[in-house]
């Protein structure tokens, strides 16, 4: 037998045939490690000392070694969890939108505030149990409340846009959240913006136009839409809006970094979106329980969808890199088309084709360049 210790191996022959022991080694402050016995076979000379490496590490030396104390052996990532964990989250998300659809007598700041009580109650066991408190770090909590304001606005007037247009309308414009999300980082964070950032906006605004299909470049004879133009304009313009906020809320959470746990940034978003709903329900005079039980249910059915679609892309984003989870988003509008028209027998019109294929371009655009910039920033920080 071979004692592989610090990378050193020794075959030293005893009297009788026997090993003699090496004393155990002390290297890196480590008194108690148990050395690392490796089968050295061809190894006959007497007093010959050859450097070798155990093999039982994959060629690591034994301080590095799997039998060495307190070394855990990692666990082999699944290939594909990440983007199996985005397509699930877009699923959870498109089916509690099309709920949202089928709720009848439930205002959509109502739906929001259920959906906000769901995630506090989810949220609440893991920040006791994590022990981050409930304010967060005193230079971040500015930073907090408006990640909680802009991303509950965003629920909100996301989901306003999905009770008065097209599931796949509303869908595919708060997909161009990437593009205005680069805009923004330029304009707050200082990064690059470069003309194919330049480009893909103009795609993803010539998407939402066609859309959104303005009388003044249409004419007044517009068709494919939910209700009437009027409702159909002012869900674009929800739509348009959430985007934007929620775009404000990824600037927000970039500026914070690692720094705030995550299960933090869900809180605020979920108090914070529940006292701006109950405020609005009573100014409005809206707030009323649901007289049918099935709206009873599918408001059930919203909050735990949502705290599901929340948690799954959450876990993609911890294991994935973030360019091909954006990429594997466009399942998003994927889902809503396929939901739309099997059940709310809505068949989409080409101009919302033609605007989901401008917008999905674009957001696409962006997710593959920011990716790539990221891995040739890995690369050089390598050399």
């Amino acid at each position: 037998m071979v004692l592989c210790q610090g990378g050193e191996a020794a075959a030293v022959p005893a009297a009788g045939g026997k090993e003699s022991e090496v004393p155990r080694s002390r290297e890196d402050g480590g008194g108690t490690g148990q050395p690392c016995l490796c089968p050295a076979p061809g190894m006959e000379a007497a007093g010959a000392e050859e450097r070798r490496v155990c093999g039982c590490c994959s060629g690591l030396s034994w301080p590095r070694c799997c039998k060495a104390p307190g070394t855990k052996k990692k666990k082999a990532a699944c290939p594909g969890l990440g983007l199996f964990y985005t397509v699930l989250s877009a699923f959870l998300f498109s089916v509690a939108s099309l709920f949202l659809k089928k709720i009848e007598d439930v205002h959509s700041v109502e739906v929001s505030a259920f959906r906000c009580v769901f995630q506090m109650a989810f949220v609440l066991p893991g920040l006791i149990y994590y022990k981050t408190g409930f304010l967060g770090p005193k230079g971040k909590r500015i930073f907090l409340f408006f990640r909680g304001f802009l991303g509950s606005s965003a629920m909100i007037l996301l989901y306003y846009a999905f009770q008065v247009m097209p599931l796949a309308d509303a869908t595919v414009i708060t997909f161009s959240s990437p593009v205005f999300t680069s805009l923004l980082a330029w304009i707050f964070l200082k990064e690059k913006y470069s003309i194919w950032d330049l480009l893909f906006t103009l795609f993803a605004i010539t998407g939402v136009v066609l859309i959104a299909r303005p009388p003044f470049l249409f004419g007044s004879n517009v068709t494919g839409i939910e209700g009437s133009y009027t409702d159909h304009l002012k869900g674009t313009i929800a739509a348009i809006t959430s985007t934007v906020s929620a775009a404000s809320t990824f600037v927000i959470l970039r500026k914070v970094g690692k720094s705030v746990h995550y299960f933090l940034s869900i809180w605020y978003y979920a108090v914070i979106g529940l006292i701006g709903c109950v405020i609005a329900l009573f100014v409005m005079n809206e707030w009323r329980l649901p007289y049918c039980g099935k709206d009873r249910v599918f408001l059930i059915l919203i909050g735990l969808l949502g705290l599901g679609g929340q948690i799954f892309l959450t876990k993609a984003l911890q294991i994935e890199k973030a360019g091909p989870v954006a990429i594997m988003k466009t399942m998003d509008v994927v889902f809503a088309f396929i939901l739309q028209i099997l059940f709310l027998n809505h068949l989409p019109t080409w101009w919302t084709v033609g605007g989901a294929l401008c917008v999905v371009a674009s957001s696409s655009g962006t997710a593959i360049r920011k990716w790539r910039q990221s891995l040739k920033k890995a690369k050089q920080n390598e050399i």
